[in-house]
């Protein structure tokens, strides 16, 4: 009983810091501001088009560095930049904050994404 409840405590703090890094509601408007469900769908689970990503759910951090590799872009002299004609514009838009609180909000959303072992 003492080590589910330790357990319980570790995975509940462990979520916590994931959300600490960004406001939740910040977050919520900033992808309404910057119209982010016009391509990855209202519920950020079901993107206009099977390429684009599911974002309800996903890790916190890699939705930080994703926003964060478009803002810097994909050319060679942007190291660990990505390139999109349509991200690469839309994150040059975002702040720091803005890219941590979208992050969060997104994480914070219920999500189809699953681990297969």
């Amino acid at each position: 009983m003492k080590k589910s409840i330790v357990l319980a405590t570790l995975l509940s703090m462990a979520s916590f810091a994931a959300l600490a890094g960004g406001n939740i509601e910040a977050g919520k408007a900033a992808v309404i501001k910057f119209d982010c469900a016009s391509c990855h769908g209202v519920n950020f689970s079901n993107p206009k088009d099977p390429s684009y990503p599911k974002l309800a759910g996903q890790h916190v951090d890699y939705l930080a560095q994703a926003l964060k590799s478009y803002k810097r872009g994909g050319d060679v002299a942007s190291a660990n930049g990505r390139s999109n004609a349509t991200m690469g514009p839309k994150a040059k838009e975002l702040s720091n904050d803005d890219i941590q609180n979208i992050a969060a909000y997104l994480h914070s959303l219920p999500g189809e994404l699953v681990l297969k072992k």
